[in-house]
């Protein structure tokens, strides 16, 4: 069994900084001792790595992808095929995965989508064939619930129990694809208030929406910043409310996927205040992009239509308090990648045909250190949202996002001084732009290890496809 040792660095985790070596054997941390110690002068390994002026922090945990997504099953009742445009993700299981690795997340949790009229298990099915034997890091998958009856109620049962898939998505939005009114919403809480499944849940109200968008196209409004628009912040708020009652009324949790907007936000602030176990997630593209993003000349916008949609700045200042203050307790990047050329030019002249998503995979661990640069969170803040609190929240924790004996040697060292520029001339990511073109950044990926392998170290990509491993997982870890 390979011993590996990381040297003279200073681990970061959810609750302490700490000058310590760490000791792997095989694919676990085995100790950690305070460096220079009498305990980790006697430590010997085959592989010894200098951290000297680095950070070494748990690998990140990206628990909202789509790498796998598309095509689309069906056109929506308005003759659009949803919010994708009939195409699929341009990153693979393969390239994502790779992508996500060179930024410093060593898992990802994906979604597998239930075909409208068939199983949960035909979903998963179908991701487990994307994602077997490509994955660079390990992975696991939600279940995206899109037709709720009494044989997926008992599906829903069975994954639970088994670990394949503990939590499961539901949408308020796009109508005629994904769309759940909420008797079907109640079921599926309901469930998992029995089960101990997480639900999650996309809140928008997709059919005032679908109204506004009609409106919209009928006046000639068919740029992309009309995306942002018509998908109004009162509309996300009016959502989260509904949702949080459910919830309530069925006595389950629940966690709101890319919060965009402060009212959206104040739903869940209250929800929590009031005790219930409501939890929230938001991305990097409303932290740092704005509707200004959307408006860009020409068909610039279309690079930033996503959904929720971005708002506008001064909604930032409202997600980055609610993520001191724990209202928000997760970053994710909700990386859905369509390539400009080709797919978001699917929507030249009907902003409504863009295909919906974002590529961030390989940022988000970099734009949230640029956070700690700033003063905007701490070190140890920038770990628990990125790394520790995604792994809790998804039945991963203490295996995946944190530094402690018995856990998986998921480790990134981590440059604090170097100085990047984003760039999609340089990223990993499958497709043709980058939604941070140009940004500087302070912090940097030098060295990554997944399950005590190191995958990349200082730019030469040493991993490969097959590595990851998929996932069992139990359930939220911040309930009971």
């Amino acid at each position: 069994m390979t011993r590996t040792l990381i040297q003279n660095g200073l681990v970061i985790t959810a609750t302490e900084e700490i000058h310590a070596d760490v000791l792997i054997e095989g694919e676990r941390v085995v100790a950690l001792a305070a460096t220079g110690s009498a305990t980790a002068e006697a430590w010997t390994a085959e592989r010894v790595i200098d951290a000297t002026g680095h950070y070494v922090i748990p690998g990140g945990v990206d628990a909202h992808t789509h790498i796998g997504f598309g095509p689309d099953p069906v056109p929506d009742k308005m003759g659009r095929s949803s919010a994708f445009g009939g195409t699929a993700a341009s990153d693979t299981f393969e390239t994502g995965t790779r992508a996500a690795a060179w930024g410093g997340t060593t898992t990802i949790v994906d979604f597998a989508v239930q075909p409208v009229g068939g199983s949960l298990r035909e979903g998963l099915d179908a991701w487990h064939a994307k994602a077997e034997g490509n994955c660079a890091v390990d992975y696991a998958f939600h279940t995206i619930v899109s037709d709720v009856n009494d044989a997926v109620l008992k599906e829903m049962d069975a994954l639970v129990d088994s670990g394949e898939s503990t939590s499961f998505k539901l949408f308020m939005a796009y109508p005629g694809v994904f769309y759940s009114d909420d008797g079907r919403i109640l079921r599926a809480m309901q469930r998992g208030a029995l089960n101990g499944g997480l639900t999650m849940m996309h809140a928008e109200n997709g059919i005032a929406i679908d109204v506004l968008v009609e409106q919209a196209l009928a006046a000639g409004k068919t740029d992309p910043r009309y995306h942002g628009e018509v998908r109004r912040e009162l509309l996300e708020a009016e959502a989260t409310h509904r949702a949080v009652k459910l919830a309530q009324v069925a006595g389950s949790p629940l966690y709101v996927v890319h919060v965009s907007a402060a009212s959206a936000l104040a739903e869940i602030a209250k929800a929590r205040d009031e005790g219930l176990p409501v939890f929230g997630e938001t991305c990097p593209q409303y932290l740092f992009l704005s509707t200004d993003n959307l408006a860009e000349p020409g068909f610039e916008g279309a690079k930033y239509v996503c959904s929720t949609p971005l708002r506008p700045r001064e909604h930032q200042a409202a997600l980055w308090r609610g993520l001191r203050t724990d209202d928000l307790q997760v970053v994710s990047t909700d990386h859905c990648p369509f390539c400009f050329v080709g797919q978001k030019e699917l929507g030249r002249g009907d902003f409504s045909k863009i295909p919906n998503g974002l590529p961030g995979v390989e940022n988000r661990m970099d734009l949230l250190h640029q956070a700690v640069v700033e003063g905007r969170i701490s070190r140890r803040r920038w770990v628990e949202i990125a790394c520790t609190a995604p792994a809790r929240m998804f039945g991963l924790h203490p295996r995946k996002g944190t530094v402690a004996p018995g856990a998986d040697a998921d480790l990134v060292v981590y440059d604090p001084v170097a100085v990047q520029t984003v760039s999609a001339a340089t990223h990993h990511m499958n497709v043709d732009y980058s939604a941070y073109e140009g940004r500087q950044l302070t912090g940097r990926v030098r060295t990554v290890l997944s399950r005590g392998a190191v995958v990349l170290d200082d730019g030469q990509w040493l991993g490969r496809a097959g590595h990851g491993s998929f996932l069992r997982r139990g359930t939220c870890g911040y309930l009971g």
